[in-house]
């Protein structure tokens, strides 16, 4: 798999993926904007991610399999906060068809690695539904660890939800942790 920026070319994959998935992303997503699938919002969304990645306050990407340069998903470590915290905040989606066969561990792995040995980065965050256990998997798969949870986090498919939070540090000497 590759992992990069997205692209204006990418427009009718992108909007094809996530129209396609719409049903199986929505319970985990923020509501979708009126014109989430347009053109104009996607292209946006690919200036966005050049500005980010410019200043180095978030890395937005695509998944990409090599095999057929099918777009998979994405992932973005955004909020990168320098200083004395040296973290960033990670979020992800992957399309229906290509759920539950590793993508996406491959996708964390790599931009965790990333952050920590060429971003040095010393923490990165990411929560997600309680009841979200593919993605609860996939990060303590990955590393992370279970930190607590937060009231009201974020506005998903309409309300305000609570969210587990997660982390993984480099260096990291916590050792295996009970999910509560």
């Amino acid at each position: 798999m590759t992992l990069r920026p997205p692209q204006h070319t990418d427009f009718t994959a992108w909007t094809a993926l996530r129209r396609n998935s719409r049903d199986f992303l929505i319970p985990w997503e923020p509501s979708w904007a009126d014109d989430h699938l347009s053109r104009k919002a996607f292209t946006n969304r690919v200036y966005w991610a050049q500005r980010a990645l410019s200043s180095g306050t978030a890395a937005p990407l695509f998944l990409i399999r090599r095999s057929d340069s099918a777009l998979v998903g994405a992932i973005t470590l955004d909020n990168i906060r320098r200083g004395p915290a040296q973290a960033g905040t990670l979020g992800y989606w992957v399309g229906a068809p290509f759920a539950r066969q590793g993508f996406m561990r491959e996708a964390i792995q790599a931009v965790v690695h990333h952050a920590f040995t060429q971003l040095d980065l010393s923490r990165i965050e990411a929560a997600c539904l309680p009841e979200n256990v593919a993605s609860r998997g996939v990060l303590e798969s990955c590393g992370f660890k279970y930190e607590g949870v937060s009231q009201s986090y974020l506005q998903i498919n309409g309300r305000w939800r609570n969210h587990v939070l997660y982390a993984n540090l480099r260096g990291d000497r916590r050792g295996r942790t009970d999910i509560g």
